[in-house]
């Protein structure tokens, strides 16, 4: 359990601003922290990480990490970060950049394997893609097992192809390691595909607390339409099935027929109609 009841004043968007977090996250959950640039959410990040200091008090498993009188380093905190901007070091191989956190070579092996990067081990990272580099990122943060993961925006830099792959690995690392995760993020596909919890700051102040699919989810319009979306879920409720779709910053739900429930696939493109009050999938 992570307990957080923390207080900085910052100098926000339109001028100061305190940030004030007060809330509980459970073990292995995977929290969203979304909301408009400028409202505290990499500060959050940089608390948690001891990178900023602030008023009040942090707590992970019944272990003080800040109070009135006490911070505990960044690194004595079992933590892993992963940049937007990769941070690795520019002069040292793929392995030796994960080796730098910890000398366990049979698990540096084990990240670079899963994520398909072991032929590339040899590599520096100013001969990597994007991708490539975000992933070793990614292996580097999860090399000292860490109680808790950060992420700020780690995949806005890439194409949504690459993205879409690095958001199932992140998936599979935070599962298999049994991590906490809290990722910054301002897409709504990411937020729905990866998290069971997402909180939105404006202003420094939690201002939504919520499942990924009731703070997101917008039904609008009734005027013809036809828009490119992407195809998040299909669920069953009762009788009827169910389309999730993101399109541009907003999901919406479409109820479909059972054949199209059977020929549409999660992950696709598709196109969403209506004519009227009835809205209409089809694959792109």
């Amino acid at each position: 359990m992570i307990k957080i009841d923390i207080n900085k004043q910052l100098h926000g968007s339109t001028g100061k601003m305190d940030l004030n977090v007060n809330l509980e996250i459970k073990n292995r959950d995977f929290v969203a922290l979304a909301g408009v640039s400028g409202s505290g959410k990499t500060t959050l990040l940089r608390i948690l990480a001891g990178l900023e200091n602030a008023k009040g008090t942090l707590e992970v498993d019944n272990e003080i990490w800040l109070n009135e009188k006490f911070s505990l380093p960044p690194q004595k905190r079992k933590i892993g970060f992963v940049f937007q901007d990769y941070a690795l070091f520019p002069n040292m191989t793929v392995l030796d950049n994960l080796l730098y956190v910890t000398k366990d070579k049979k698990l540096a092996n084990y990240l670079l394997e899963i994520t398909e990067l072991k032929e590339l081990s040899e590599r520096l990272p100013n001969s990597l893609s994007g991708g490539q580099k975000q992933r070793v990122s990614l292996c580097r943060a999860m090399m000292n097992k860490p109680k808790l993961l950060l992420m700020d925006e780690p995949l806005s830099a890439l194409d949504p192809s690459m993205r879409t792959k690095l958001q199932n690995e992140i998936l599979q690392l935070h599962k298999e390691f049994n991590t906490t995760t809290i990722m910054v993020s301002h897409d709504p596909s990411e937020i729905y595909r990866l998290s069971n919890r997402v909180i939105v700051l404006n202003q420094g102040q939690m201002i939504k607390d919520g499942k990924a699919k009731d703070i997101l989810l917008q039904t609008t319009g009734s005027a013809k339409f036809s828009l490119e979306g992407e195809l998040l879920d299909i669920t069953k409720v009762d009788v009827i099935y169910v389309a999730i779709v993101a399109i541009g910053q907003q999901i919406v739900e479409i109820v479909i027929s059972s054949e199209d429930a059977q020929d549409l696939k999660v992950g696709e493109k598709v196109n969403v109609s209506t004519k009227a009050f009835a809205p209409m999938i089809r694959q792109n």
